[in-house]
Order: C-alpha cells, then structure tokens, then sequence
C-alpha cells in the first residue's frame, strides 16, 4: 500500500474507548461479569482467551448490537449508561463513530463490491452517490482491490471479501474500530491478507479492539493484552511481557494450549 489506510489530520478523528463495571446475561447465563478496560486513543488492544469468555458479547455492546445489562462506555466524549434507554439520535452517533468487521464478511451478494462500500456512505452520511463512489474507490485502491469494484463479492476470495469489509467499515470514517475474529473462517495463508491491512491501519493510528486467536499479531501489533476467561478479565498488560510470563495460572494454561499447537 503506497498511502496510509487513513490520515489521522484530514480524515479521522481519533477516539479512545473507556468500558466500566460491564455486564451482561443471556437468561440465567452470566456473560460479562464487570468487565473495566480503557483503550487509549490511537492504540491497539488484542483481546485473547477461551471460547465462549464473552469476547465477543463484549464488542457486540460497545456498539449497542447487544444491550448491556449494567456499566457504561465512553467512546471519545459520549458515554451511553446500561439501564437507560439510548435515543436513537444518541444510538446512531455511537455507531457512527464505532466501526465493526466481522468473523464473516456480511456483504451484500446482490450489489457490486463498489456499491457494497458506497451505500452505507450515503444511507448514513449523506453522501451524495458519486462523492461515496469516489471514496469507495480510494480505499480500494489502497487495499489493491480496485480492480474488483465493479465485480460482485461471490467472485472474489474470502480475504479478498474481509478487506472489502473492512474498507466498507473505514469509508464511514469511524473514530474507532472493532474487529472479531476477522481471520477466523479464512486459510491462513489468504488471513496474511487481512493481517496485513490490520497492520497498517495500526500503523496508521486508528484505535483499534480485535478479538483475535493469532498470538504472534497480538504480541507484535498490540498495545495492550487482556486475557478473558468465564466473562471476566483475568489478566492484562503489555503483550510482550504477558506471554512470556503470564502471572495467572489460567492465561498459561490457555497459552500453552494456543501457542504450542
């Protein structure tokens, strides 16, 4: 990529993300329990740990896709308090300035992958179709993918289709990024694709929450670590330190488990 993803001057303005006393239940299944974490702005946290720790349901309410049950998050200078109802006005600045890419790439099959990253743009900014166009295509280009704009998502390869996600999620200049899983359904030579993308949008400054099980991104891209376990965090720090020496004998049966397969 010859540009940077993003420029933090003229494009973006960069947002930390603060969670407090986080909690959340599905019926009697306690999935987040008081979960604290801040994520300073311009840094990357990897969040790691066992299946079903509640990785996911914690980046699922810093967006309000699920409602928490008690806490607060603070993105930038908005803060949204469980147990009050959100107004849709208030709903849709958070998600304006909270991106999210998925374990699956969640494109529309039926549009090309232009109008995939142009539509949302005019939806929920306003764009007009031509200025949407011009800014899908900009960042196309700067994943290499400008040649599939006009072709539609089925033609094109599973990390071919998570950069185009991405890139959808970038155009609609979000102040901070959630990503889940995002190399988790792909082979793990296309995932260097996608790693790749994350990398630079590291480098590039964006603030940045990725659940993700590749441990070498985690401890070479990340700020900062934090473990979970049975929804609660059970250990953070620098990613470095954390995995060379993890203080929790829980965190070291989970590294064991991961980094020696």
């Amino acid at each position: 990529m010859s540009r940077p993803l993003i420029t933090q001057a003229n494009e973006l303005a960069i947002a930390g993300v603060s969670i407090a006393h986080l909690s959340k239940s599905f019926g009697d299944h306690l999935v987040l329990d008081d979960i604290s974490m801040t994520v300073s702005p311009g840094s990357v946290t990897a969040l790691i740990g066992p299946s079903g720790s509640g990785k996911s349901t914690l980046l699922r309410c810093v967006n309000l896709l699920e409602t928490p049950d008690a806490g607060t998050i603070t993105v930038g200078t908005q803060t949204v308090t469980a147990g009050r109802r959100v107004p849709d006005r208030d709903l849709l600045a958070l998600r304006r300035q909270v991106g999210m890419v998925f374990q699956s790439f969640n494109l529309f099959p039926h549009m090309s992958v232009l109008r995939n990253v142009a539509f949302p743009q005019e939806k929920i900014l306003g764009r007009s179709r031509d200025e949407a166009e011009a800014r899908a295509l900009t960042l196309l280009d700067r994943v290499g993918l400008k040649d599939k704009a006009h072709q539609h998502p089925g033609r094109c390869s599973g990390g071919q289709q998570q950069r185009i996600a991405i890139v959808r999620a970038l155009a609609l200049n979000p102040r901070a990024m959630l990503f889940d899983e995002p190399t988790s359904a792909l082979d793990p030579e296309v995932g260097v694709e996608v790693l790749a993308v994350l990398r630079e949008l590291a480098e590039s400054g964006m603030t940045m929450i990725v659940v993700t099980h590749e441990m070498q991104f985690a401890r070479d891209v990340g700020d900062h670590l934090v473990v979970m376990a049975d929804g609660r965090i059970i250990e953070e720090g620098v990613p470095n330190e954390v995995m060379a020496d993890p203080r929790e004998e829980r965190t070291r049966r989970f590294l064991s488990a991961v980094l020696e397969r």
